[in-house]
């Protein structure tokens, strides 16, 4: 530890150094504060080390916030990508913090986990249903979640702040060695965060084991500084927020799956329920049970002397459905449940064991997914009430089951069926206007007017198919059907597509709550970057408008892209996590292109660019979904990924000749933040219009790196002159930590 090392590192007794005489121990004429202060891991201290270790530790934690927070604070879910633009958010005030060293040594990471742990445990939902005449559709008929709107904007805090502590380093070290060798650590890190979050869904862990690991790589972090008396404080917070979850979760019988938070109770009749994220989701109901909704029976009542050989249940859960019609005569059943836990608990507790019976094949998979890839012709179709209480992911407004709810996939459903085959899809539905579209979809789909009868003012049955267009007069032989309601008012419902897969719209538009939750972020964002900016002395000057626009750009070419991959390859967990990994290898390759090629001109990469997304502009992904399956996947995976391989090029080429890296990846980063919001334009104009603004920007972004410099991209290829404090950061050495 040399002399001028000393000046900079802070000591614990009040920021002053003491006479030698009073320290514990000198050395080499250092000022020692203990005898294990100055020493570090060697390997934890190394920058590649560092950065590599604080992109994994960014990753897992966002991840891990995002799949928590949700699943238990309900409210969240209905806003999850906030989550994800507070993570964007968070990230890039952190950087614009530390750009300067600043890093305390009491580092605030543990008191703020700990305060969303504590907030996540006070506002937890969790609802039961009291009797078996109670009917909950929603958060919005139950005053239990009945939480005020401010929950969001606290949360979102919440997350900002701990996101940015951990984003402290990352500007130092960014800007430490060169540019694309340290986004290539950065993004091998942020690939290594989703591989072991995804790992440990995969085998079923909780959160008591997602906590640890964090906690485990925030504190190989706290290593890697010199060690001192805050080393130890910190790491005693740290176990304290870990034993506080360990705690917290004494005595819970939560189930976790890659989607869910289950919880089971009975009723007083022995009834079991199951509730995700806290909500009442299913029950499984034996056969013969008195009160059960009318929907079950519907197409056995309207044709009682029918029986069918091969049926496929889409939302097949814990068997109910497959227990009822096995009762009345299936020959074959296959059982389609995207979620395994749920599909286990059926196995294992179904008081009728309808998975047990040789006559049932489970399958867990995506029901789109698996009609795609069957060739099976069905003379029973059953979509189940499969009505997911979640999104595919935090990048973008699809549900589990959103296109399963589209014409296209009714279309496939048609083509399924056997000469004589039905279709039937019932639930509750809140809203007569929803009949009345999924009605509308059904016709369009299948050249006929459906069978439809509704059940008070909130549930229905429908059925197409040929067995109901050989109907005479479209009545079927025994019950008969109530038809399709009438509206009395509002427009006319928008039919859901696979470009707009939005069923519980009735129209393109965006709700208001979702706009002022905007508008609060973004007011919120704007106010927290300017303190920062203020805090460190970064003028707008030091903002780059180029990467900016690359941020927003990329965010909304990976929503667009994420959602192709959810429609060609399914919406499962594994399908996700896979699109993200494959999106950040890309990445890699195109920063390997980029160190090779040494190109002095970024036009020809923008032009591939522009190509590409004109290429999947002309051919959207429904377009691709022909046979045989190996030319669909290989097409449609070209078509999907050439876009984000070439907007990656495009990046990787401004951030290499960049000499601020650190404010050129904040910048980045703040504009992702922006193209999260933006996402939401999908609900009015669809995914696939999404690309001509994702091409307007990116011509954008062309302007400013080649015509039209602005701010800090004025020295996009000059020194960052007046911006160093301290010692000069040598490439390989590690910046000295506050």
């Amino acid at each position: 530890m040399t002399e001028d090392a000393a000046q900079w590192v802070r000591h614990g007794y009040g920021g002053l150094p003491l006479p030698c005489r009073w320290r514990p121990t000198c050395t080499g004429g250092a000022i020692i504060d203990h005898p294990w202060e100055g020493i570090r891991l060697g390997l934890l201290a190394r920058n590649e080390v560092r950065l590599f270790l604080t992109s994994l530790a960014i990753l897992f934690v966002e991840l891990m916030l995002i799949r928590w927070i949700p699943a238990n604070v309900k409210y969240i879910g209905f806003f999850s990508n906030f989550l994800l633009i507070a993570s964007f958010l968070g990230i890039g005030l952190g950087i614009l913090l530390g750009r300067k060293g600043g890093n305390p040594r009491l580092s605030p990471f543990a008191f703020l986990l700990a305060g969303v742990v504590a907030f996540v445990y006070r506002f937890q939902l969790n609802v039961q249903i009291d009797s078996q005449n109670e009917l909950f559709f929603g958060l919005a008929e139950n005053p239990a979640a009945d939480l005020n709107f401010l929950v969001l904007p606290f949360v979102v805090g919440l997350v900002v702040a701990l996101l940015a502590t951990l984003a402290l380093p990352l500007g130092p070290l960014l800007k430490s060695m060169p540019p694309l060798k340290a986004y290539a650590i950065d993004i091998a890190g942020s690939m290594a965060g989703i591989a072991l979050f995804t790992i440990l869904s995969a085998v079923g862990t909780n959160p008591v084991v997602w906590f640890i690991v964090a906690v485990a790589l925030v504190a190989a972090l706290e290593l890697g500084r010199r060690m001192t008396v805050w080393t130890v404080v910190n790491g005693l917070a740290l176990a304290a927020v870990l034993a506080f979850v360990v705690v917290g979760n004494q005595g819970k019988s939560d189930i976790w799956s890659p989607y869910y938070r289950i919880n089971s109770f009975a009723v007083s009749s022995g009834l079991v329920h199951l509730t995700v994220d806290g909500i009442p989701h299913q029950a499984l109901h034996p056969l013969g049970e008195q009160g059960i909704e009318e929907f079950y029976e519907q197409v056995y009542r309207w044709f009682p002397d029918r029986t069918y050989p091969e049926v496929l249940i889409v939302g097949a859960g814990s068997g109910s459905d497959a227990a009822i019609a096995l009762a009345h005569g299936a020959g074959h059943i296959d059982a389609v449940e995207i979620d395994p836990k749920l599909q286990q608990i059926g196995i294992e507790r179904h008081p009728n064991q309808p998975y047990s019976d040789p006559r049932v094949t489970p399958i867990v998979n995506d029901g789109r997914a698996f009609l795609r890839t069957t060739d099976k012709k069905y003379d029973l179709v059953i979509f189940a009430l499969p009505d997911s209480l979640t999104l595919v992911s935090s990048q973008s407004n699809i549900r589990l089951e959103s296109f399963l709810f589209t014409e296209e996939a009714f279309a496939s459903v048609r083509d399924h069926l056997s000469d004589d085959g039905i279709f039937v899809l019932y639930n509750y539905y809140r809203d007569v206007w929803l009949v009345n579209k999924l009605s509308t979809m059904l016709e369009d789909s299948f050249g006929h007017e459906p069978l439809v009868n509704v059940y008070g003012n909130h549930k229905a049955a429908l059925a197409a198919g040929p067995l109901v267009a050989s109907l005479p007069n479209g009545m079927p032989p025994a019950e008969s059907a109530s038809g399709t309601p009438a509206l009395t008012e509002g427009a006319q419902p928008t039919p859901a597509t696979d470009n707009w897969p939005f069923l519980y719209l009735r129209t393109p538009f965006i709700a208001s709550h979702y706009l002022a939750a905007i508008a609060i972020v973004l007011i919120g964002a704007l106010a927290a970057v300017a303190v920062a900016a203020g805090v460190t002395g970064t003028t707008i000057r030091r903002f780059s408008p180029h990467f900016f626009v690359l941020g927003v750009a990329f965010l909304l070419l990976t929503t667009r892209s994420l959602t192709s991959f959810s429609l060609l390859f399914g919406t499962t967990w594994l399908v996700n996590s896979l699109a993200f990994f494959g999106i950040l290898a890309s990445v890699l390759v195109a920063i390997f292109v980029n160190s090779r090629l040494k190109m002095t001109n970024p036009t020809p990469f923008y032009i591939l660019l522009f190509a590409s997304i004109a290429v999947a502009f002309l051919l959207p992904p429904e377009s691709l979904l022909f046979d045989p399956p190996w030319l669909r996947y290989l097409v449609a995976a070209v078509v999907a990924f050439a876009p984000v391989f070439f907007a990656n090029l495009v990046f990787s080429y401004s951030f290499r000749d960049t000499n601020t890296a650190d404010m050129a990846f904040a910048s980045n980063l703040l504009g992702a933040m922006v193209g999260g919001t933006l996402e939401y334009l999908a609900l009015i104009t669809g995914y696939q219009a999404l690309l001509i603004l994702v091409a307007v920007l990116y011509g954008l972004a062309w302007l400013f790196a080649t015509r039209v410099r602005l701010g800090a991209d004025r020295e996009l290829t000059e020194a960052d002159e007046g911006e160093a404090v301290g010692p000069p950061v040598v490439p390989a050495q590690a910046p000295l930590p506050t």
